[in-house]
């Protein structure tokens, strides 16, 4: 009965370029994920350059000048009834 069953490894055929092509894509793909979302969760420190930097397009959207209103003594036409 022993000598029924064998042992021996499956025969696993050799992968193609085009299998480890994507096998190594995969890799690298979630490699890219994990340094994504690395990314987001680690807080990278802000120099001092690049918080002076954004400072002065601010107040430059400050000093804009507000858009123009409608004159107030103008009245809004009435829409003429439709006969019947």
């Amino acid at each position: 009965m022993a000598s029924d069953l064998d042992f021996s490894p499956p025969e696993v055929p050799e992968p193609t370029f085009l299998e480890n092509l994507l096998r190594y894509g995969l890799f690298l793909g979630a490699i890219f994920q994990l340094i994504c979302v690395l990314a987001i969760i680690v807080p990278v420190p802000k120099s001092h350059e690049a918080e002076a930097e954004p400072s002065e397009p601010r107040s430059a959207e400050v000093t804009r000048k507000p858009k123009a209103t409608a004159p107030a003594n103008k009245r809004p036409k009435k829409e003429a009834k439709k006969k019947r």
